[in-house]
């Protein structure tokens, strides 16, 4: 039996008619007619905020529209649910509480603003111990590398940070980062490092996730593994450091009360990197960039305050994505950076867009009778380009993406990062303006190709264009522009949130598998089924064939 369906967006909206009118004007305009009619087109679709530019100029959008779509914004109610948002109203309903991430990088919240400050001042003693050598291991070596065990936003966010960082890196610590549950993951890692120069930093918001335990579970059995009866005493506090809210339960595993960092039930795990989750980035980059990324989080969450709603960066992100989900039948999203530092990027706004906004019922628990967020994908750019912009230009896919470009490269060959820069530039340009007929014909004519071989082989090379994208642009990536990146995804996803009116802060459907992989575990382990559970028969197949499989003489 499913929930009754919340009201239609036509129904929430006045402003909806409208908007479907602004569609039909453009099934006889082009991209490239709006620049044809708006000299100052790029200037007044451009945006500068915290060390970023947004150039959404290559978008099915005119002032027509962009008014339509902003009514759209007050219709629903946006600028009230920003305010509530940053002064801790309880935004996520479902589980009654805020979501105050925002504190965590402001340097005056009214907010848990000591309790905040407190963990940085403790994140700052650990970083500085690792750092001057002063915290040694069990047999009084340095710390040379940390291994972050976590899943989820315990992983994905300090994974990016820590990745895009790198040129910050302070190169007193090597970082490794470990998730999934197969024991290759870990023991490909630990094969390379010596365990008594090793930290754990253990995060894990509950302490149960079970990816996470059973992988500081064998981490433990390595470090004991290495040491002699005395050195096994202290260890565990020597090796290990936790990151949670369940403090009895990280010191029932072992680790020393001195060495567990909260994190507060206001902070989601997908939000959680500018909180002590973010220990390892602050380890590779040290905490005055630490501090830095903070600052430029807190720029970007000033500028979604303050700015109005018509040069709004994470506004009209928002508000793009919603036209192109509804009005153009656009079911994913391309994010493409243009920076190696970056491959992890679009990996971290995966977790970020589609757990929060991968939702069938509204904040009042009603079933949805329209689509909700978008499939989020890409990778580093010009890789891309010799993978899946094939689809991109000449799919039959509608996809807008979003480019991101770093101006300023961090190497000495600017040579190679004009090329860098040049294939973003004209990625962007070919998806808008295409290829017609006619031009592919002139190309081979001028290749001196047959004109029986022209026909055949021209609608081939024929790119439609007319294909929607963003440049976001930074100078350069450093820690305050990556700060405001990753906050500017925030604010459109919680933009777009309001405007489906879901909650983007709860995750129940991540639940369900974890539920059910316990019984099935037993049951893989020959344990008989457990309260009557019944799995379905493909299930079952499997689980035989694995019993079988792991008889002794079969493996």
């Amino acid at each position: 039996m499913t929930a009754p369906s919340a009201p239609t967006l036509e129904q929430r909206l006045a402003c909806w008619p409208k908007l479907q009118q602004q569609r039909a004007r453009y099934d006889n305009i082009t991209l490239a007619a709006l620049f044809a009619a708006d000299k100052q087109r790029v200037s007044d679709c451009c945006i500068e905020a915290a060390g970023l530019r947004l150039d959404y100029s290559k978008h099915f959008i005119d002032t027509q529209t962009r008014d339509v779509l902003l009514q759209l914004a007050e219709q629903a109610a946006l600028p009230a649910a920003i305010n509530a948002l940053l002064h801790g109203d309880k935004v996520n309903n479902t589980e009654k509480r805020a979501a105050l991430h925002t504190a965590l990088r402001s340097t005056n919240s009214p907010l848990h603003g000591q309790e905040i400050a407190d963990v940085l001042t403790r994140m700052e003693g650990v970083v500085a111990a690792i750092h001057n050598g002063s915290w040694r291991g069990f047999s009084g070596e340095k710390i040379s590398d940390i291994v972050n065990i976590g899943i989820g936003g315990s992983d994905l966010g300090p994974q990016m940070a820590t990745h895009a960082l790198n040129d910050f890196n302070t190169q007193n610590v090597r970082l490794h980062f470990v998730s999934n549950v197969d024991p290759s993951c870990l023991q490909e890692i630990l094969a390379h490092l010596n365990p008594a120069r090793t930290l754990f930093i253990v995060a894990s918001k509950s302490f149960t996730t079970l990816e996470t335990l059973l992988n500081a579970e064998a981490a433990k059995h390595w470090i004991l593994a290495a040491t002699n009866s005395e050195q096994a005493q202290t260890a565990i506090s020597k090796h290990f450091v936790a990151i949670s809210t369940a403090v009895q339960k990280a010191q029932a595993f072992g680790i020393d009360a001195a060495n567990i960092l909260p994190i507060w039930d206001w902070v989601g795990g997908r939000y959680s990197l500018w909180s002590a989750i973010g220990l390892p980035i602050a380890l590779a980059v040290g905490m005055r960039n630490f501090r830095q990324m903070l600052a430029g989080a807190a720029a970007m969450d000033e500028h979604f305050a303050t700015a109005p709603l018509v040069q709004n960066m994470p506004v009209i992100m928002g508000l793009l994505g919603v036209w192109y989900r509804h009005f153009w039948g656009a079911h994913s999203h391309a994010v493409l950076p243009y920076d190696h530092y970056l491959r992890y990027f679009p990996d971290y706004l995966q977790q970020l867009d589609m757990e929060s906004n991968g939702k069938s019922v509204s904040r009042e628990g009603l079933t949805l009778p329209y689509s909700s967020g978008p499939i989020i994908w890409g990778s580093v750019g010009t890789n891309g380009q010799h993978s899946f912009h094939q689809l991109l230009h000449q799919g039959t896919h509608f996809i807008p993406a979003d480019f991101i470009l770093t101006l300023h490269g961090r190497t000495k060959n600017t040579e190679r990062h004009c090329h860098l820069l040049a294939n973003g530039l004209a990625q962007s340009q070919a998806l808008m303006c295409g290829k017609t007929l006619e031009q592919a014909e002139n190309e081979l004519r001028q290749q001196g190709v047959s004109e029986t071989e022209i026909t055949s082989l021209a609608p081939h090379k024929t790119i439609p264009g007319n294909r929607p994208s963003s440049i976001i642009s930074l100078d350069a990536l450093t820690p305050f522009t990556l700060g405001a990146l990753a906050a500017l995804y925030e604010h459109k996803v919680y933009v777009q949130s309001v405007l489906w009116n879901i909650n983007p802060f709860d995750q129940w459907g991540v639940e369900l598998g974890k539920q059910l992989s316990m019984p099935i575990f037993h049951e893989l382990n020959g344990a008989p089924t457990i309260n009557g559970n019944m799995q379905d028969a493909s299930t079952t197949a499997l689980i035989v064939r694995y019993q079988q499989l792991s008889k002794p003489g079969k493996a």
